[in-house]
């Protein structure tokens, strides 16, 4: 695990070979603002970073993480909505063409709401993880019945199903839908395999996945 130190390694390396590299694009994004077309709702894992992933440079997109890469379904009820503000800042402001939900292999998130994990350890001491959890009741259900909570086919079925439902809570966002309606924006599902280094996409016409070569 890299302490502060190490880090500043890795700050020193990108000041020499990355900022000199990218300092007009970094100039560009100052003089004209960010401008991506395309938005990533990724996990937070600390092994699925989508700019590593995806080999991008700065300000090609715009990037959400969260734990298990969840969306929540629109509402309006007061509150200070994280994910919700985010995707109207990407959809309404910077008008990108594109939101990819992207889950991953081995994630802990999508496997606590499979096994139903609500210990005080698992959940965390203010109860945040399993309230957040509880975005994926619906499709653990269906997941459990079929496959049981235990294997790794369960764990993969409950990952492709987390990535379904949070594309499902985007479509209930109004502002959102007409955009995807009018063919201005487009939504995609992806799963990073870390074991394999493969991406697969969601084929939505059968709700399947496939590796993209």
């Amino acid at each position: 695990m890299p302490e502060f130190a190490e880090l500043l390694k890795g700050y020193r390396r990108f000041r020499e070979r990355t900022w000199p590299r990218q300092r007009e694009r970094f100039a560009e994004t100052l003089e004209k603002g960010q401008h991506p077309k395309l938005m990533i709702i990724a996990c937070c894992d600390s092994r699925v970073d989508p700019a590593q992933i995806f080999d991008v440079d700065p300000g090609d997109i715009f990037v959400l993480r969260n734990v298990a890469a969840l969306v929540p379904p629109f509402e309006t009820t007061p509150g200070q909505h994280g994910v919700s503000a985010a995707v109207e800042f990407a959809v309404q402001v910077l008008e990108v063409a594109q939101i990819v939900v992207m889950g991953h292999g081995r994630c802990g998130g999508c496997r606590a709401a499979l096994r139903n994990e609500h210990s005080e350890e698992e959940r965390g001491a203010g109860g945040f993880l399993a309230g957040w959890i509880t975005l994926l009741d619906g499709p653990r259900a269906e997941v459990a019945e079929r496959y049981g909570i235990e294997s790794r086919e369960a764990e993969l079925a409950m990952e492709f199903a987390s990535i379904r439902q949070s594309l499902a809570n985007l479509r209930t966002f109004p502002w959102l839908a007409e955009r995807e309606e009018d063919g201005c924006l487009k939504l995609r599902g992806a799963h990073f395999s870390i074991a394999e280094g493969l991406l697969y996409s969601l084929d939505e016409a059968t709700g399947g996945f496939e590796v993209i070569e």
